[in-house]
């Protein structure tokens, strides 16, 4: 829980306070001082009467009433304190700057929640330990600089990581990105990113809050509360951006299926990322860029014009925006010959538009004029303007940011020059705008952030699937892998289509299910894991005397104990699995089937359960998509059935959570069916 004296304290103690500016609780009360903070501000040491003109106390037991208390000495002294100021000094809010709790030792982890149980018992506030603390406009509460001048309409900023903080502003600052809050919430031992977003959701002022939020995340503690208020940010009409750092893995384990080896935990958080609406982000440029875009209109549309004076730059940002799906197409027509009449000789205006080095701030204006009011086709416009340094170039900034304040459509500015056009470009900052020094960057930021879907759906409604069946089939079943009878029994309940089939244990049942079926048949053996590797799959068996064959060559493979029969059916191979995570839940997986699912990892994740557009949304987005839609003719895969079948499988492990991993490869899809042809399920209770 967030408090008010969190936010708005009427007073301040910093437990620690020093003259030495260079220690965290002498620079940190010089930050509150710098700050102008208005409440009443008081200091402890037990050595000085006064620390930087505040008059300071012995210890905690002689303070008056404080509403916060900054805390900077050593970790084993903390509890004590804090246990002073939570009973009898009425405080309930706490910023614990100190190192040496949960992420040094087992004792300090122990000490850690000692001290949350203190703070909770009086319903109070924490932040840290192990952080730099928090930037408001109430007061400047880090030991730390750069503290960024606050705008209620800049980005709210909660980090993890405090260094990660200091130097994403060292960055963002600069370029004119502006913040109305920073939180460093470091072992987040009671409030994490998650609370702190969770408060910023619930007490969301559209008129008066910052509707950008920007998260660095080393751990996801709790993905549901994160999923549910950036999800509610987002639908009130926020955007958020986000690193979630630690996204490789050293190894991989030895998995028992597709499934398993390919659901990692990053799988996870793109899949939830996803869900929520949160731009996923890699590293600082990348969360700044988004955030700059972010600070403009939203496109409405995927075609861009492109304004310059430089050919090089705009043929480098026509490649980053065309390769990540965004257009820029020609320009023509009598309106386009209007303008090209207006430029230079030797300029261009199919798009890019190209008015020369020698374009002037008029020429730009026109342009910008042109392409807004005239040009329907274009939804947005990037402008790329520097200087070789031979003369100034403030009134084409004048003109761009006037065009800016007045123009329907968003427009981009890449202002290159920063250190030969410093002075005009400070002036352009100055009026509140932000420049993109890097015309890929800007482009990539774009991409990222026009392919990011909107939230699922609030409340999904699950398809109609047979709730008693699979709970029948699931609480008989015991840990391990589903029979094929299980497995078709679940199958069945959650409505997938799957083959005619057949477990056989004798070779009168094989030459029985052939003689009833037909041929061409399939035969694989039940047991092993990896069938295909130990010879265990026989496609295409077209005559009698290669069942009998063939059934008493499988049953002699190792752990084999019976023989799947099935027809051999035709189309192109899809996938669908499913993987419990204990921290997300149940992932659902879908991608192109067979050999392709290991050789190419084409896949896409969700996060049961799945809505039609998250699933239609994860078809669409694989890379082998081509193929889904028939690729040279060939007999595409029917997408209704393969997203219906996608949200079944999520709907299923609603209905059974016991479902630990679960496979379907392949699915064999044609323009009029979609039908299971192999299932593995694994489930532990």
């Amino acid at each position: 829980m967030i408090t008010k004296e969190l936010i708005e304290p009427r007073s301040i103690v910093v437990i620690g306070g020093s003259a030495d500016i260079q220690k965290p609780g002498g620079k940190v009360l010089k930050n509150i001082l710098d700050g102008k903070f208005k409440g009443n501000l008081y200091v402890t040491n037990p050595k000085e009467h006064t620390v930087q003109g505040i008059q300071s106390f012995r210890d905690a037991s002689e303070l008056p009433h404080v509403d916060l208390a900054i805390i900077a000495i050593a970790a084993p002294y903390i509890l004590e304190t804090i246990k002073t100021l939570a009973y009898t000094k009425g405080t309930k809010a706490f910023i614990i700057l100190s190192a040496g709790f949960s992420e040094f030792s087992k004792e300090g982890k122990n000490l850690e929640q000692e001290v949350v149980e203190v703070i909770n018992s009086v319903n109070g506030s924490l932040i840290g330990p192990n952080c730099i603390g928090v930037i408001l406009p109430s007061y400047h509460g880090v030991f730390t600089l750069p503290i960024p001048k606050l705008d209620p309409k800049g980005c709210d900023f909660i980090s993890g990581s405090g260094a990660t903080a200091c130097f994403v502003l060292e960055s963002a600052i600069p370029k004119g990105l502006t913040f109305a809050s920073v939180f460093s919430v470091g072992n987040s031992a009671q409030l994490g990113v998650e609370e702190v977003l969770q408060y910023f959701d619930e007490t969301f002022d559209p008129m008066n809050c910052s509707k950008v939020k920007l998260l660095y995340i080393e751990d996801i503690a709790k993905p549901e509360l994160l999923l549910k208020h950036a999800a509610s940010l987002i639908r009130k009409g926020c955007r958020i951006a986000a690193i979630k750092a630690g996204s490789s893995e050293a190894g991989s384990r030895a998995a028992s299926s597709h499934t398993g080896a390919l659901a990692s935990s990053d799988v996870a958080v793109n899949a939830l990322f996803k869900k929520a609406g949160i731009v996923r982000c890699y590293g600082r440029e990348d969360l700044i860029n988004v955030a700059s875009v972010f600070m403009h209109p939203a496109l409405t549309g995927k075609n861009i014009s492109i304004i310059t004076h430089a050919g090089g730059p705009a043929v480098m940002l026509t490649d980053s925006l065309s390769n990540g799906g965004l257009k820029i197409p020609a320009i023509e027509g009598p309106d386009a010959k209007a303008l090209l009449d207006q430029l230079f000789p030797g300029s261009s205006v199919n798009n890019p538009i190209d008015f020369l080095a020698t374009g002037t701030a008029e020429q730009l204006g026109i342009i910008i004029d042109f392409v807004d009011q005239k040009f329907d086709r274009i939804d947005a416009m990037i402008v790329i303007f520097g200087t070789p340094g031979l003369f100034d170039i403030s009134d084409v900034y004048k003109v761009l940011d006037e065009k800016m304040k007045t123009a329907r459509k968003p427009i981009f500015p890449v202002l290159p020059s920063v250190q030969t056009a410093n002075r005009e470009i400070n002036e352009f900052l100055s009026k509140g705008r932000i420049n993109f020094p890097d015309e890929v960057l800007l482009g990539d930021a774009l991409v990222k952030i026009y392919n990011t879907p909107a939230p699922a759906p609030l409340n999904i409604e699950l398809p109609a699937i047979n709730k008693i069946g699979i709970r029948e089939v699931i609480d008989e079943a015991e840990n391990g892998y589903l029979s094929p009878e299980q497995i078709s029994k679940l199958l069945d309940a959650a409505g997938i289509s799957r083959t005619n089939e057949k477990v056989v244990n004798s070779e009168a049942e094989a030459v029985e299910f052939a003689k009833n079926v037909g041929y061409p048949l399939v035969m694989k053996v039940v047991g092993p894991i990896h069938k295909s590797d130990v010879g265990g799959v026989v496609l295409n068996i077209n005559k009698l005397e290669t069942v009998i064959a063939e059934y008493h060559r499988l049953m002699k493979i190792q752990d084999t104990t019976a023989v799947l029969m099935y027809p051999m059916l035709f189309g192109t191979e899809v996938f669908i699995g499913a993987k419990r995570d204990e921290k997300f839940g149940h992932l659902v997986l879908c991608g192109l089937g067979g050999i392709f699912i290991e050789v190419l990892k084409d896949i896409n994740t969700g996060i049961a359960p799945l809505s039609r557009s998250e699933a239609q949304l994860m078809i669409k987005q694989l890379k082998g998509y081509g193929i889904i839609k028939g690729a040279r003719k060939q007999d595409p895969v029917n997408e209704d059935l393969f997203a219906d079948a996608i949200m079944r499988i999520a709907a299923l492990v609603v209905v059974a959570p016991e479902i630990y991993e679960m496979d379907l490869n392949p699915l064999l899809g044609t323009s009029t069916s979609l039908t299971a042809v192999d299932a593995r399920i694994r489930i532990e209770k």
